[in-house]
């Protein structure tokens, strides 16, 4: 039974990196409170207050009244998402000692679990607590003014201008902005060449297949990495012998949540491509 000198733990480190690397949605997200989450059905408190009011005076003493009770703002995100693959190995002792041969049918299995983790916070600019502006039809000439409103709302709500902002985009409204950005290039040719643009107006530019759909229109996300709290806590490898057939195969999964935790943060643009 060959697969009984199969790694789990290497394996399982090795997807966990991946999950992290190649996602796309998932990398501008809170991920600080995921190490408190053990196991499907835990709850994670994501913790926050509001903001004490102001008093002004123009001198004299200052006399205090009652102190005030800040409202808690906390919210409760419930870890229930499960992802998983199985697939089918002839011979795992040879895969692995052929080496890329095995890393290469784990990485279709990671390739489908951050496909699916990242969909799931794609689909958060559905969430009736994502602020949606008016949709509009973008071109190359007025994408840069929209991009502008979404970022003009985000100060509006108090998000600092220093704040990094992040817009995860369709591949069509990448090349609009890269195409625009192009044209009045300053220091952006390093990072046209990839998959994100920058040093606009402080945001920072991704482009994903994920991106939410409603009806005609993209759903693309203008948001801070406070708005979106999410977790990947566990992921699972084995190997196991199916009963049916001759043949070892590998089975894993990766558990995971999202919540909007900050809906001030984050600006959803309706748009489709004029």
């Amino acid at each position: 039974m060959s697969y009984q000198n199969f790694k789990p733990r290497i394996w399982a480190k090795a997807i966990q990196h991946e999950l992290v690397r190649e996602s796309v949605y998932a990398a501008d997200c809170n991920r600080e409170y995921e190490g408190s989450v053990q196991k499907a059905g835990d709850s994670v408190r994501i913790l926050g207050v509001g903001k004490p009011t102001i008093t002004k005076q123009i001198g004299g003493e200052i006399k205090l009244g009652t102190a005030e009770t800040v409202a808690d703002t906390s919210a409760t995100m419930v870890v229930n998402h499960i992802a998983y693959f199985n697939v089918k190995v002839d011979d795992i002792d040879k895969r692995q000692a052929q080496g890329k041969v095995l890393e290469a049918i784990m990485s279709e299995g990671n390739e489908g679990l951050t496909n699916a983790v990242d969909e799931d916070i794609a689909a958060l600019a559905k969430d009736k607590l994502a602020k949606k502006l008016v949709a509009q039809i973008l071109t190359k000439d007025n994408v840069m003014d929209w991009v502008d409103a979404c970022v003009l709302a985000l100060l509006q709500n108090d998000v600092s201008r220093k704040t990094k902002i992040f817009a995860t985009v369709p591949p069509w409204l990448w090349m609009l902005v890269k195409n625009k950005l192009t044209e009045v290039d300053t220091d952006n040719s390093g990072r046209i060449r990839s998959m994100e643009i920058g040093n606009y107006g402080n945001v920072t530019f991704k482009c994903s297949n994920n991106c939410a759909q409603d009806g005609e229109n993209s759903l693309p996300m203008f948001r801070t990495a406070r708005a979106i709290a999410a977790v990947q806590p566990m992921t699972h490898v084995e190997a196991y012998r199916p009963e049916a057939g001759f043949s070892d195969a590998v089975k894993g999964f990766v558990l995971y949540e999202q919540k909007i935790v900050r809906p001030k943060e984050l600006i959803v643009l309706p748009c489709k491509q004029g």
